[in-house]
């Protein structure tokens, strides 16, 4: 099993390759992890560290093909994982990362970009040192490097052998899932995201059903990579007339521009669109939730959201499995039950049905990820 993983500057992936590396090892699987970028700073060593890009292209293309020899070389030896890039977005403009016949030489059984939350890819390039970027150039770059990975994948492979990862809610693992037992069912979870995380009762479902999804299938998460919460952050600064917002990115606080962050959100709306289909796409079947929630008279409401109804349908269209779990009481209406596989009426039932049904693999003894 080859895999190549690529992402922007500022996703710390050699970190989160490392824990998918880890989580095979589990399963008795050896999977060597080569680091591209690390490979060619010690074939160049007059380079100092984090200047590698400023190079002369001619160099930095030669260096890259120098090293790629070796990553050939190491591909006849195992499993393997080759975390590079696609694209680069630096002082020379856009450019490609990779060799295309390398690539094909290579010869991968998976191409996996991974992304994350762009408020903290910008946080990781300031700690880094790294302030030339906007985060309008960031968006853009994580893109470019979805596109031209998937291009790749096509091209060299074909289709079914690209996947979008985020970077946390134990993307690692599912990493290693797809590795070790590529045959693994793979699921996209859809649940209403807005407005309900003030109702403890409601987030408390939908936290229960996200777990225990993870732990049978290898799980396609929208609520892993969460951007619209900057919005009312941006939007709520402007008005009081902040000039900066602060951020936490889960990795510590960070400033940004309010006029900077007011200038993506628009994107973030469009790429949380596009990219959710995308995710739909490329996984099996869509696992759905309807949770309760409190009505305005204190009555129990099913709690859903247009965008769930329109993954309902995007997936029932793309010819996917559909299943719902409706936890309210009452019937759902023909707009849900007619294009569902299957209905539940709680977590534990549809627990129940996908390992009684041969959804869940087999997992190493002892359960690698229970």
């Amino acid at each position: 099993m080859r895999v190549v993983v690529t992402g922007q500057v500022g996703m710390d992936k050699k970190a989160f390759l490392t824990e998918a590396v880890d989580a095979a090892a589990r399963t008795g699987q050896s999977v060597k992890l080569l680091n591209v970028g690390e490979m060619m700073y010690a074939e160049a060593p007059d380079v100092a560290a984090g200047r590698i890009l400023d190079l002369p292209l001619s160099r930095l293309n030669a260096l890259r093909r120098s090293v790629f020899k070796d990553v050939l070389a190491a591909a006849r030896g195992g499993d393997l994982i080759v975390n590079t890039h696609a694209t680069f977005r630096w002082r020379h403009g856009l450019f490609y990362a990779f060799d295309y016949d390398m690539m094909k030489a290579l010869d991968a059984d998976l191409y996996v970009v991974l992304v994350d939350n762009i408020d903290r890819v910008h946080a990781r390039l300031l700690r880094d040192g790294h302030t030339d970027h906007t985060l309008k150039d960031l968006m853009v770059w994580r893109e470019e490097e979805m596109l031209t990975t998937e291009l790749l994948s096509q091209i060299v492979r074909g289709h079914g052998c690209f996947y979008i990862l985020t970077r946390g809610g134990g993307s690692a693992e599912a990493l290693a899932r797809l590795m070790v037992w590529p045959e693994t069912t793979k699921a996209y979870l859809s649940y209403p995201m807005s407005n309900l995380a003030s109702d403890a009762d409601t987030y408390a479902q939908i936290a229960r059903f996200r777990t225990e999804m993870k732990r049978l299938f290898v799980c396609f998460d929208p609520g892993d990579l969460e951007e619209k919460p900057l919005a009312p952050l941006a939007l709520a600064a402007a008005e009081e007339g902040r000039k900066f917002v602060t951020v936490d990115t889960g990795e510590g606080d960070v400033q940004i521009e309010t006029s900077e962050l007011l200038a993506v959100l628009s994107d973030i709306d469009g790429q949380i669109y596009a990219r959710d289909f995308k995710l739909i796409d490329q996984a099996d079947m869509i696992v759905s939730l309807v949770p309760t929630a409190p009505g305005p008279d204190g009555s129990v409401r099913p709690a859903i959201a247009s965008g769930v109804e329109r993954e309902l349908q995007h997936a029932h269209e793309a010819a996917k499995e559909v299943f719902v779990v409706w936890v309210p009481p009452g019937e759902p209406s023909p707009f849900i039950t007619e294009t569902a596989t299957a209905v539940f009426r709680s977590v534990g039932e549809a627990v129940e049905y996908f390992l009684a049904h041969g959804y869940v693999h087999e997992t190493a003894p002892g359960g690698l990820f229970a």
